[in-house]
Parts: structure tokens; C-alpha cells; sequence
């Protein structure tokens, strides 16, 4: 029994966890060697979404270079390391890990917070058996990263595991006091092997919904998106085709403060590995601003670099520096692999050719080929949303994305790119098509989105969170804590915050995205340093990125069958674990997320869905899904639309603060100066 509550820890560390990594520092390492040749190619590549040819993917050949220049480096800088390389839709391609080279780490945030994930790892060689495994396996924690690299990147944006730091902790920016939350805080609960929408991640769970090719689509994080840095995008003429991710520290946290320049070793062996793949320069995040504050990409350069990675030897020659590995249900570790050209039917993402014409809309295909989810009828019952409202929603919220400016996209003025989801009151996927070139992390995020504006804004939430009961935590030995969360609690400790006695149980409050995370930081109001937390937050003490409070706890105890699974290859284990979903709660099968973007959508006072969205800037992803909203609803003339004003969240105000319900953009269209276009709707 002990040995399998022990197995229960790596697991819950594995599936969440990812969520915020970061990245212990590595010390004062310098660059002995001469620095290397400058970056080739331009420095901005001209892509503005169109540049996928039939050549936009990484070779085989390709990824042992990227795992050769990577090897150097570690060999240069005295640091074994893991590294992972995927491809754009997550495919793990190679997997490699020197000799020497650390299996487990720890995850840490360091704040000196224990709980939830926080703590979790660091023990070498832990769980008996061949082959050696730690609670938080190395080689997890790197694909984590390359995926993230991968996820958050596109032909208009190159972000890293840096910047993933940068936009999810407590303050924007991290180590700032009385500054508002990271604008994508809570994304690292997301791209889970639980989640309904991602794909099975590999060849041994196939029977789980993947026909025909395995390389379809979206491919789970094992450790959800990654704040640890040592995570980047990989480019080639201007696009993305994947994503490198290394460990060789112990530590898979985040950078708590960014006012310093960090030499990561991790984030120095992952440079060397992008050497010819790395993000155009104009593409950079820190080429991108949001709130007036610049993206960190990376706090190292090529000329920090201990070896020039153009004097790599090849794959061929590292049989003595160490070897491909296997990770269960990730990648088999036999030979490396081609990659898939994004939008081809064999990565899962296709263009649409039946029901958006004429708004180069994409969809998600299985491997016949077939669109995943095509617009269809509610199944709740007489008065749903029919199958024709669904599509003229979503042909209305594609219509808003492509007149609409993007914010963290270059060049300036570009058009928003987004993923769109919609979703009935059980929390059954109605839609999901996407614009060209939105990063592939929207895709789960806009329905965590839906589903999150759905299931607070209805009557059953309360009850809901009643019959998932509770979950424990795990002590750092692997053993059960005394620490045991009811989620019935975060309802009594909201409906005491508002006064309001029924809340979550009659449905007379509209809730978005924006306003439950305005009640799920640990202050409140959100960037007000000392006030308390918000009733569905741990208060700041006990607070870090791997432990929020009901976004992960709702995690806690499903994902704890998928580490086991993985540490015991015991594939029924995951099996079972994608087959309940992410938590106890069906409405709910991907987790809730909690930064703006999705409105519910109603017929009167009836209460008949969401639709959710992910993109360019959260302020455009509130507008789409409002504006997307209104407008079919003029067109449709059939009941549906928004919330009465009376219902809104906005019409709270705890504590003197009032909820924000949606915000759009100043002058957010291109080609126009239209002026507070969400105001009076």
C-alpha cells in the first residue's frame, strides 16, 4: 500500500505540475569559448500565418543536430542533461539523456510554500525497479518544456518557458509589488493528458480515440505548460515546426523575480540546441509588449554559450555521451522521427472545408480525417442550442478574430489569430475551429474557458462541487497529508464573501472567465499586495503556481492514475484517467481556467452554453466571444444572446470592489478607430 501512495506522488507532481515550472539558476557559469557564428537567417522572417510549406517540418536528420548542439554545450558546461525534442503539435521526435544526466527533480517554487505540488520530487532513483524513476522523472519535466516552447509559439509570436515565468505568477511583473496577476495566470493547468480534447499521447493508447495516423494532434504536456526555463520554439523559414526542452538542474520551478539577468544552465544548453531553429529576432517575445511591460524570451545570447554549436558533432557521434531513452506513452526511444506539417490532416489540424466559408477558418480532424467538432445541437434538452446557432456563433466569432488587431503578435497591426470553442450546459463540445496560425495552447484553453463560464453561471455548480467530495495532498515522502480540501468548501467561503447564500446554486449569477479570476487570486482586488485572497485562492502564504487553490486542487487527485501509470507503465491506469477527465466533475472533463476569455450564453434567463476563446491578448479573447455572441444573436433573432445586464457578475461588488464582467480593447479593429465597441451590449 505504502509503495502505491508513494507512486501517487510522482504521479499528481507530473500531471499538474508542469503547469509552473521555472527555473532554479544555474550559478555564475561563463562563456569560455569564442563566441559563436551569428544566428542564420533574417532577422524577421515576413511570415504573417502563410509560410507552412511542405517542407515545415523537422527532419530526423534535424533533430539529432538540435540534440547534438545541445549535448555540447551540456558537455561544455560539466552539466549531464536531458533533452526533448517535438514537433509543433507535440509529437515527441527524440528523446536523449547523457550520462550522468539527473532522473527526478524537484518541484519548487521557492517560495518556501509546501502543498498541492509544491515541494513534491527531488529523490533520486525513487520508486524501485528498472528503469530508475524519481517522483518527478527529468525526462517529463523536459518534454513539458518543449512542448511549451512549441504551444505558446507561432509565425507572429516566439515565446519560451522565460516567458510562461513571466505571465502566471501572482504579479505582472513577478517580484513587482501592487501589480495585477500575470495576464495568462492559471494557463499551466492546461494541455493535460486528462483533457478531452487532447489527443492520446502516444502509440500505446491509441485505442483511446486515435484512428489511423499517430501523429494527430493536439499531443498532451505530460507536466501541463511549463514556467522552467529551458523551453524554447523551433523555426525554420520563418514558422514554427516545434520545440526544444532541456533539464539538467534539480529544480523545476519559475524565476520569482525577473528584475535580474539569470544564467540558467538549462536555458543555455536549450540556446545551443536552437542554433539555425531559433525564433526570428522581430518575432521574439521580447520584441512584444503587454501592459506596457516588454516579454523576457531568454537571459542568455549565443555569446554566453561555453562552445559554438556550429562545431557540434553530429548524432552519430554521441553513442558515448549518452542515449535515447523511452518514456511510456510519450515515445518509444527507438530512433528518432520525422515531425508533421502543421495544418495537414496527419497533425490533426486541417482547413475547413464545409461549414465556415470564406473565413480561412481550421478545424481538428481524427486520423480518417474527419472534422472532430462540427457544429451540432445542445444536449440539454428542449430549447438548446440548435445546430444552426452554433455554427452562426462560431461563423460570428471568426468573422470579430479576423478584422480584429492582435496585441502580442508583430508585425504591429497584424490580425488576431484565435482558437473558438463552444459548449452546452453539460459541458459537451458543441464547436471548436480556429483562425490561421493561432497557437496550438488556445485549443484546450478556450474550452477550459466555455466550460468555466458554463458551469459557474449555472445552478448546478454548487452541487457539483458537493459530489466531487474531496481530495488529499501528498506529503513530500509520497504518503497521504493531513491536509484533505472539500471542494463544498470554496462555495461556503464564496457565498460568505458575497453575501449571497445561493450563489453557485440558483444560477441568477452570469460569471465570465475575467470574473471568476477576479475571486481566484490571492488578493483581492487582483495586484493589491496585503489584502486577502479571493474565496477561490489559497491565501498568499500558502500560495504558488503549483498550488492556486480550486483550479488545481479540482486536478489533484485525477492525474495522480496518470503518474502511477507512467512510473509503472500501467497504460489502463491512464487509460482510466482519460476516460473520467481531469476531475470528478463531467461538465468539467479538461479543468476550469481562470484568465479572461468566454462568455455564457443564454435564451432569456435560460442558460444554454459558453463560448470560449484563445489567442493574441486577453482583452481581444473577452471581445470575440462577446462581440461573436452579440452579433449572431442580432442576426439570428432567435432568443439567443447574452446575459441580462441584472445577472452579470459586474453587478457584484464584494468589498467594495466591483467584479469586471468582460474587457475589450481600445480601437480594436484594423483599417478603423471604432471606439468602445463592447459598451451598452
Amino acid at each position: 500500500m505504502r509503495g502505491r501512495r508513494l507512486l501517487a506522488v510522482a504521479l499528481v507532481s507530473m500531471g499538474a505540475l508542469a503547469a509552473c515550472s521555472g527555473s532554479g539558476n544555474s550559478g555564475d557559469d561563463t562563456g569560455t569559448a569564442p563566441p559563436p557564428a551569428p544566428q542564420p537567417g533574417p532577422s524577421d522572417s515576413g511570415c504573417n500565418g502563410s509560410c507552412i510549406t511542405s517542407t515545415s517540418f523537422l527532419t530526423q536528420a534535424e533533430v539529432g543536430r538540435v540534440i547534438a548542439q545541445a549535448v555540447a554545450e551540456a558537455q561544455a558546461q560539466n552539466a549531464p542533461a536531458t533533452i526533448a525534442v517535438v514537433d509543433r503539435v507535440g509529437n515527441v521526435l527524440g528523446l536523449f539523456r547523457m550520462n550522468g544526466a539527473r532522473t527526478a527533480v524537484q518541484i519548487s517554487s521557492q517560495r518556501g510554500v509546501t502543498g498541492g505540488l509544491d515541494g513534491l520530487g527531488g529523490v533520486e532513483n525513487f520508486v524501485p525497479g528498472p528503469p530508475p524513476r524519481g517522483l518527478v522523472p527529468s525526462e517529463l519535466a523536459a518534454i513539458s518544456k518543449a512542448v511549451t516552447g512549441a504551444y505558446l509559439s507561432s509565425e507572429g509570436n516566439a515565446f519560451s518557458t522565460r516567458t510562461a515565468s513571466q505571465i502566471v505568477q501572482q504579479a505582472f511583473n513577478p517580484g513587482e509589488s501592487n501589480a495585477p496577476s500575470g495576464p495568462l495566470f492559471g494557463v499551466q493547468f492546461s494541455q493535460l493528458v486528462c483533457s478531452d480534447l487532447i489527443q492520446p499521447p502516444g502509440p500505446t493508447l491509441a485505442a483511446l480515440g486515435a484512428t489511423g495516423t499517430l501523429t494527430i494532434g493536439p499531443k498532451p504536456s505530460p507536466l501541463g505548460l511549463s514556467a522552467d526555463s529551458g523551453g524554447f520554439p523551433l523555426y525554420k523559414a520563418g514558422t514554427v515546426v516545434g520545440g526544444v526542452g532541456v533539464t539538467a538542474d534539480p529544480i523545476y520551478g519559475l524565476d520569482p523575480v525577473i528584475l535580474d539577468v539569470d544564467r540558467d544552465v538549462d536555458e543555455l544548453i536549450a540556446t545551443a540546441a536552437t542554433f539555425s531553429f531559433g525564433a526570428p529576432l522581430e518575432r521574439r517575445g521580447d520584441r512584444i509588449t503587454a501592459d506596457g511591460k516588454t516579454f523576457r524570451y531568454s537571459d542568455v545570447g549565443f555569446d554566453d554559450l561555453s562552445r559554438d554549436p556550429a562545431t557540434a558533432p553530429s548524432f552519430a557521434a554521441l553513442a558515448s555521451a549518452g542515449a535515447l531513452i523511452s518514456a511510456p506513452f510519450f515515445y518509444d526511444g527507438a530512433s528518432l522521427k520525422d515531425g508533421t506539417v502543421f495544418t495537414t490532416p496527419a497533425s490533426g489540424y486541417r482547413a475547413d472545408t464545409e461549414f465556415y466559408p470564406g473565413l480561412d477558418a481550421f478545424v481538428l480532424v481524427d486520423g480518417a480525417n474527419v472534422n472532430r467538432f462540427p457544429p451540432r445541437a445542445g444536449s440539454d434538452g428542449t430549447g438548446a442550442l440548435t445546430a444552426a446557432e452554433v455554427q452562426a456563433i462560431m461563423r460570428s466569432g471568426l468573422d470579430v478574430a479576423n478584422r480584429a488587431r492582435a496585441q502580442i503578435r508583430r508585425p504591429f497591426d497584424s490580425q488576431m489569430r484565435v482558437t473558438i470553442s463552444i459548449v452546452d450546459t453539460n459541458g459537451s463540445i458543441l464547436a471548436v475551429a480556429r483562425t490561421r496560425d493561432a497557437p496550438v495552447f488556445g485549443t484546450d484553453v478556450s474550452l477550459q474557458k466555455a466550460r468555466t463560464a458554463m458551469f459557474f453561471s449555472g445552478s448546478f455548480a454548487a452541487a457539483d462541487l458537493a459530489t466531487a467530495g474531496t481530495t488529499t495532498y501528498l506529503a513530500a515522502n509520497g504518503t497521504p497529508s493531513s491536509t484533505v480540501i472539500r471542494f463544498s468548501d470554496y462555495t461556503a467561503a464564496s457565498r460568505q464573501f458575497f453575501g449571497i447564500p445561493t450563489l453557485f446554486g440558483d444560477g441568477t449569477v452570469a460569471f465570465t472567465p475575467r470574473a471568476i479570476g477576479n475571486i481566484a487570486r490571492p488578493f483581492f482586488p487582483d495586484g493589491i499586495t496585503g489584502t486577502s485572497n479571493g474565496p477561490l485562492s489559497k491565501p498568499f502564504a500558502q500560495w504558488s503556481p503549483f498550488t492556486v487553490g480550486l483550479q488545481y486542487d479540482l486536478l489533484n487527485s485525477q492525474i495522480v492514475d496518470i503518474v502511477v501509470g507512467y512510473l509503472t507503465q500501467n497504460a489502463s491506469l491512464v487509460v482510466g484517467a482519460r476516460t473520467r477527465g481531469c476531475t470528478n466533475i463531467p461538465r468539467l472533463r479538461n479543468g476550469i481556467q481562470i484568465f479572461p476569455g468566454a462568455s455564457p450564453i443564454y435564451r432569456g434567463d435560460r442558460l444554454l452554453g459558453a463560448i470560449g476563446i484563445s489567442g493574441d491578448g486577453i482583452d481581444q479573447d473577452d471581445m470575440v466571444s462577446f462581440l461573436g455572441l452579440f452579433n449572431a444573436a442580432q442576426q439570428l433573432n432567435t432568443g439567443i444572446g447574452h446575459a441580462p445586464p441584472a445577472r452579470r457578475a459586474d453587478q457584484l461588488t464584494p468589498q467594495g470592489a466591483r467584479l469586471r464582467y468582460v474587457q475589450c480593447p481600445q480601437a480594436p479593429f484594423l483599417g478603423s478607430q471604432e471606439q468602445n465597441v463592447c459598451e451598452g451590449k
